[in-house]
C-alpha cells in the first residue's frame, strides 16, 4: 500500500483574525514531524490550498500562502482547489495515481469542512484513508466547541463503512511510529 500525506487549508488568511482553533500550535507540530517522516521515507507530500477569485484567499496573495509555522519542502506537491473537496475540479486524484498511491493520510484545517468533504470524496474513489485524529483542528462554533467537533469527526467518519474501504483516526505519534518501523518506500 502506497500512502501520500494531505495537508488540507493550513493558511495565512484562514487564520489571520484573533482567536486560533483548538490546539493550533500542536497541530502545526504534529503536522511537521508527520510530514518530516513522510519525506525521509519517501512518502509524497501533497498541500491543497483553498483559493477564491477576489479576497483573503486570492491565488498568491499573502492570506492565501501556507501559514509560516508550517514546514514545507520545494518537492512537495501543491494542489489549489475551489470548493471543501480537495477532488473537485483539482488535479489531485491525477497526482496521486500517477505516484501509485492508494492510501492516504489526512490532516490540516477545518474539521468539519474541508477535511470532512476530502476524507470522504477520497474513500468514495477508493482510497483507503487515515485521519490524523490529533492532527486536524477548526475554530469553536456556535453549537460546539472545536474540541468536540474533531472528536466528533474522528468517530463519524471512522465508522463509515459503506466505501468499501477503510477509514481510521489514528493520532500522529502512531503514524510516525509505523512510518519509521516500514522505512523508506521504494
Amino acid at each position: 500500500m502506497k500512502s501520500a500525506v494531505i495537508v488540507i487549508d493550513l493558511q495565512v488568511g484562514l487564520f489571520d483574525k484573533p482567536g486560533k482553533p483548538y490546539e493550533y500550535e500542536n497541530t502545526i507540530e504534529r503536522i511537521n514531524r508527520l510530514t518530516a517522516r513522510a519525506r525521509k521515507n519517501r512518502v509524497p507530500v501533497v498541500f491543497v490550498q483553498h483559493e477564491q477569485a477576489e479576497g483573503t484567499l486570492k491565488y498568491n496573495s499573502p492570506g492565501w500562502v501556507l501559514v509560516r509555522e508550517l514546514t514545507s519542502d520545494p518537492l512537495d506537491y501543491r494542489v489549489r482547489k475551489t470548493t471543501p473537496n480537495s477532488f473537485l475540479r483539482t488535479n489531485l486524484q491525477e497526482l496521486l495515481e500517477r505516484e501509485g498511491v492508494n492510501n492516504l493520510i489526512v490532516c490540516g484545517y477545518a474539521t468539519e469542512y474541508c477535511v470532512d468533504s476530502t476524507v470522504r470524496a477520497a474513500a468514495a474513489l477508493g482510497y483507503s484513508v487515515q485521519i490524523v485524529a490529533d492532527g486536524h483542528t477548526t475554530h469553536d462554533k456556535n453549537h460546539a466547541p472545536a474540541e468536540l467537533i474533531r472528536k466528533h469527526h474522528n468517530e463519524t467518519l471512522s465508522s463509515i463503512k459503506s466505501f468499501g474501504v477503510v477509514i481510521q483516526a489514528i493520532r500522529a505519534d502512531e503514524i510516525i511510529k509505523h512510518m519509521e518501523q516500514a522505512g523508506p518506500a521504494d
